[in-house]
């Protein structure tokens, strides 16, 4: 369920503009609302019908509808951004996939469906933001990563890889985007309870328990614990944080 509580940080994001992918649920829906909310114009981009729920959830927004590693798509997103609210200042890369099988099974179609998205597809939104971003004058980049991508997570060859692959990217965009004023950042988050885990494993709900055992916090978080670490890394109060993959994972990554 969308939280539109009001805040003192209502205004956060007044007057700035925001691209949101993955957006129709979970962590995406969360940190579109926590935008909307706190005064940002909203592009929210989805495969999912969901979306249109969305739209009329947080009046104003802007959805597109689209595949993540596509370029027609990036291009289409960004310049939705710029054609109804006059330019973009951020990127929240969020949409992702998963897969949960030993290397030996996992084929090559595997492999290129799990890196095309979490990899590819941040690429080329970062990219077509840089171009949006720099004629703005500067810009914020977040992307949704995992525990996954600093420590090895069995049965998840191409996940790990993946979300490795992301954090390296986000330490590039951060080089890169300096001179520019475009800051780049990664949230390496623990196990969030979303429909997300339905696509890891079909008995993952059964196991929420053994995940939480296995973060120090004592269970695994809500995507709107998740979205206001990735709304923290766009916003002012992080101006002088880039390059940085922060963890948000209960502590797993600690032990």
């Amino acid at each position: 369920m969308i939280s539109t509580t009001p805040s003192a940080e209502a205004a956060e994001f007044a007057g700035k503009t925001a691209l949101v992918t993955g957006a129709a649920r979970g962590i995406g829906k969360e940190t579109a609302s926590l935008l909307h909310t706190r005064g940002a114009h909203v592009v929210a981009l989805d495969t999912r019908p969901e979306l249109a729920v969305l739209s009329e959830e947080l009046p104003g927004i802007v959805t597109v509808t689209g595949d993540v590693t596509a370029e027609e798509t990036a291009a289409r997103a960004v310049g939705a951004a710029v054609e109804a609210f006059g330019g973009l200042d951020i990127l929240v890369n969020n949409a992702g996939r998963t897969l949960n099988k030993p290397v030996t099974h996992t084929t090559a179609r595997d492999w290129d469906m799990v890196m095309d998205v979490n990899a590819r597809g941040a690429f080329l939104f970062a990219r077509e933001a840089f171009r949006a971003m720099e004629e703005r004058g500067g810009g914020a980049i977040v992307s949704t990563g995992s525990y996954a991508s600093t420590v090895g997570l069995p049965e998840g060859v191409a996940y790990s890889a993946s979300k490795g692959a992301l954090a390296q990217l986000t330490k590039v965009l951060a080089l890169e985007g300096g001179p520019l004023g475009i800051r780049a950042n990664l949230v390496a988050a623990g196990v969030v309870e979303t429909d997300f885990l339905d696509t890891f494993r079909p008995d993952s709900r059964a196991h929420l328990a053994s995940f939480a055992d296995v973060h120090p916090l004592g269970r695994v978080a809500q995507p709107r614990e998740i979205a206001e670490v990735l709304c923290f890394l766009v916003s002012p109060r992080s101006a002088f944080v880039t390059g940085a993959v922060l963890p948000a994972d209960g502590g797993f990554t600690a032990a």
